[in-house]
């Protein structure tokens, strides 16, 4: 269906596609007999850019800041048995900080230095 776009029509299409509103709204506002897919169609003949914002800055904003990766939830690598034995296994509590281990096996493998008085007087 051909649709009549006047200059002053393809200008206000141009002006609120630049302004991030929706083609359903530009249709709206523009009037006539216009559809969503006669101003998303003109606006591809035009070259105007596909990715439109959709009005609300804040959304947007949000939408091109990337967010963080999600942690990643590693479980303890503690092992129970010997890797030969069928009923061997890993704790598999979440780790502690960085580590490979829970906070109870960090506490067994990683042991404080303890450095004697009468060496540290010297």
């Amino acid at each position: 269906m051909p649709y009549d776009w006047t200059p002053e029509r393809t200008h206000r299409l141009k002006t609120l596609w630049r302004d991030g509103i929706s083609a359903r709204d530009i249709a709206y506002k523009i009037g006539g007999d216009l559809t969503r897919n006669a101003v998303i169609g003109k606006a591809n003949r035009l070259g105007l850019s596909k990715s439109f914002g959709s009005g609300n800055k804040a959304k947007d904003a949000k939408k091109t800041t990337p967010s963080p990766p999600p942690p990643v939830l590693r479980k303890c690598q503690w092992p129970f048995g010997h890797p030969d034995e069928p009923d061997f296994h890993f704790c598999e509590k979440l780790t502690f900080q960085t580590r490979p281990y829970c906070r109870e096996h960090c506490l067994e493998a990683y042991r404080r230095t303890i450095i004697p008085k009468t060496i540290q007087a010297s």
